[in-house]
Order: structure tokens, then sequence, then C-alpha cells
């Protein structure tokens, strides 16, 4: 027979520690929940701009698809004239209706090769390549081959001095943005650009343009090969 504890009491239980490991455990699983939706909450805001990026992001650039050989339809664009310019009697009978609007939209010129060519007044390669787009389009204009100046970034009176001062007398259209820069992927000025009468991109000078690209890039527009883009003169960084 057992002897009973020698203070004459009952033997104390010993108190179960499992309720506060149970608390403990239910504090872990609620700052692991927190966790799961703060990461799931910033998960899903990294999909939506990386789906919005994507979305916005054209299929293919310009220089990509001239590197595989392949022309690219031209992006649009509708703009305001600076300039009708002094365009001869062929061409002004051709591209008159486009401009009656005192506006030009690409897509009016379907039929007709253009250059194109990005600049802005306060841009200092641009007043360099000047004189070439010159000589240029006096050379090209009277076969059928027109010149568009897209002037970006600037104020219109000065945009208007510098084509006074530098014999530009070619039409030229206005943007005050780089909204339209955006869409060709131009990153700098000057930037000059090849179109197809049918709306090809058929070639890409980036920088000043010497009269040998402005040459090749018209033999591309005629044959309808494209030419992988080219790195020209200086240029400088759109603002």
């Amino acid at each position: 027979m057992s002897s009973p504890p020698a203070d004459g009491g009952h033997a104390e239980e010993q108190e179960s520690p499992v309720p506060e490991r149970n608390g403990a455990t239910r504090q872990s699983s609620r700052e692991l929940t927190r966790r799961l939706l703060v990461f799931g909450v910033v998960s899903a805001f990294v999909g939506l701009l990386a789906f919005g990026l994507w979305a916005q992001a054209p299929e293919r650039s310009i220089d990509q698809s001239l590197a595989d050989g392949e022309p690219i339809a031209a992006p649009g664009f509708e703009l305001a004239l600076l300039q009708h310019g002094d365009l001869p009697s062929a061409l002004s009978r051709r591209v008159a209706p486009a401009l009656a609007d005192e506006r030009l939209a690409l897509a009016e010129l379907r039929g007709v090769p253009v250059v194109l060519n990005f600049w802005a007044s306060w841009c200092v390669p641009c007043r360099e390549e000047a004189p070439v787009l010159a000589r240029s389009w006096r050379r090209f204009g009277p076969r059928g081959i027109l010149f568009v100046g897209l002037n970006m970034q600037d104020l219109t009176e000065d945009a208007r001095q510098f084509m006074a001062d530098l014999d530009n007398d070619y039409l030229n259209v206005r943007d005050q943005t780089d909204a339209v820069a955006g869409e060709w992927g131009v990153t700098g000025i000057p930037e000059t650009f090849f179109i197809t009468g049918e709306g090809r991109v058929v070639g890409h000078v980036i920088g000043v343009v010497s009269e040998e690209q402005v040459d090749a890039g018209v033999a591309a527009m005629r044959s309808g090969q494209p030419l992988s883009a080219v790195s020209g003169g200086a240029q400088r960084s759109t603002r």
C-alpha cells in the first residue's frame, strides 16, 4: 500500500502548457496569412504593370523589322502644317488635296514616296544636316520624292526662323510634343526615315544623314528592298 505524501496534502498536478502553444500557433498563422496577402497584392500589381507595358509596346520595332529584311507599315500621324514649302508642280498636284485643311495625315500621302526627317531648331546637329537635306530635296523633289520635315518640341517662331536661315523650303509639319517621335521609336534628333508609296518604311538613319545615305534610302524606296537602320552623324537627345 502506497504511503500518502509527506506533508499530508494531495499531490499537485502540473499545469499543461498546451493553451500557450495553441495561442502562439494562432498568432503565427495570422502573421503568415498577412504576409501571403501582402505578397499576393504586390504580385498582382506587378503583373498588371507588366501587362500594361506589354500592351502599350509595339509588337515589333521599325529597326527590328529592317534588320530582318522586312519593310514595316509606317506609324500614322496627323499634324498641323508648319509650312507648305516650294513643291514642284507634279508633286503639288498630288499633295495639294491633303494640305487643304492646313493639316497633314501621313495616310493621305499614299502613292507618294516620302523622306521623313525629325528635327528641332534647338538641335545643333539638325543645323549641320539642313544643307544636305536642302540639296537632296532639290535633286529628288522634281523626280516625285516628297521631303517632309517633322518639327518637334519647339517654338513655332524659332522653327520658322530656322527654316528661313537654312533654306529649308520643303513641306514641314509640327508636333509640339514628342508623341509622334515615340510612335516611331525616335530617341534623339535628327532621325530620317524612308517610306515607300505603299506606306512601308524601308530605311532609317539615326543622326545627321549624309547625301550618300539619302541616295541609298531613295533607292530602297524605289526598289522596295529595305536597308538595315544605320548610324549617321551627331545627334541630340529629345527633351
